[in-house]
């Protein structure tokens, strides 16, 4: 295995000269939609346009990003030909006919996870994409914006834990409740927990163990605190069994306590033929507050790593040379909707929980 500082390495630089790759956003529903900005920006990329029905919305918006213009509708945005992507995180039900429609005028799209909420859906996309050849991009932030998660990736890939059999993966949130909108307790709109917060563990799973497909054994949801919003579901769980042999679980839920300092405990378990490697991604509590943790155990060593501001995302500069060249670096498409599917069959088979 390569030295730990080899695989670090340098953090990514911007891949494109400004102007070269342009880029907009509609659809500001979710806050999301600030670090996917925020990511194709520090890869090069040009932010020329915002549209959101919402004004209060948009004022926010260009508070975070004062060189942005305000688009009259998004028909202006989809008919300008300097655009080369459009970002959203509008509700998610409403994610997949937007990005139909960004595709239809020859542009990519880059949506926020989760990308669908229905399998009839991701069936109507996967057709369009194939019959626009334009990428249809899902920001899984939970791998793809987590500095040890993506340090994970590579050791993995040298060699550090053998081949990955088993992928534990817990994904709490804090809810705040008085913050949400309505959508965010209308099934319909937001899909279910499996399908919402537990598209980024099914993501990483299919990622870490090199699985093409898997199988969901069992789900369960449930609303334990908020029967008031009967359609909500504040805990999730799943087991899925890869087409390789590699098994994952995953938890998800709403019920981070207000004492914890960050928004939700995440952590991943990843088990090899050769060592194991966990990431407290978001904090070390009671001993750190801050983020990138990372433990490694093999027949070498066992070492703790801090990986908080050293690897960078390089997902953003790799999308961007994709998007230019028509290549598929970043993460596959198959990759991208696999995941996606994976939620969704989730989500439809849960037992509910009384």
């Amino acid at each position: 295995m390569r030295m730990i500082e080899d695989l670090i390495g340098d953090k990514p630089q911007p891949v494109c000269e400004k102007g070269t790759f342009v880029f907009a956003a509609i659809g500001l529903d979710h806050g999301h939609i600030n670090n996917m900005c925020k990511g194709l920006l520090k890869a090069g990329a040009t932010l020329k346009w915002v549209y959101d029905k919402d004004a209060e919305k948009v004022n926010r918006f260009r508070k975070v990003f004062p060189d942005v213009q305000l688009a009259s509708s998004k028909e202006e945005i989809l008919q300008d030909p300097e655009v080369h992507l459009v970002a959203t995180a509008i509700i998610p039900s409403e994610r997949y006919r937007l990005g139909i429609e960004t595709m239809e005028h020859g542009k990519d799209f880059f949506t926020a996870k989760t990308p669908f909420t229905s399998l009839t859906q991701l069936d109507e996309v996967r057709l369009k994409v194939k019959e626009t050849k334009q990428k249809y991009a899902v920001y899984y932030s939970e791998r793809l914006g987590v500095e040890s998660a993506i340090f994970a990736g590579r050791l993995i890939q040298a060699g550090a834990i053998g081949r990955v059999i088993q992928v534990l993966g817990m994904g709490p949130h804090r809810l705040r409740l008085g913050t949400r909108p309505d959508w965010f307790f209308k099934k319909e709109q937001y899909g279910g927990i499996l399908c919402d917060i537990g598209s980024h563990q099914i993501e990483q799973f299919l990622f870490y163990t090199g699985a093409k497909d898997a199988q969901v054994a069992h789900s369960k949801v449930g609303n334990y605190n908020l029967k008031e919003y009967p359609e909500f579901e504040d805990y999730g769980d799943a087991t899925l069994i890869a087409d390789n042999g590699a098994t994952n679980y995953f938890r998800v839920d709403w019920l981070t306590p207000d004492g914890l300092g960050t928004w939700g405990d995440g952590r991943t378990f990843i088990l090899g033929t050769e060592g194991y490697i966990e990431l407290r991604k978001n904090i070390d509590i009671a001993k750190d507050s801050t983020t990138d943790h990372l433990y490694l155990v093999n027949d070498e060593e066992e070492r703790y790593i801090n990986l908080k501001g050293k690897v960078g995302t390089p997902y953003f500069g790799e999308l961007i040379l994709d998007c230019l060249n028509r290549t598929e670096n970043a993460m596959s498409q198959d990759h991208a909707f696999k995941a996606a599917e994976l939620c969704l069959r989730a989500q439809k088979q849960a037992v509910q929980i009384e």
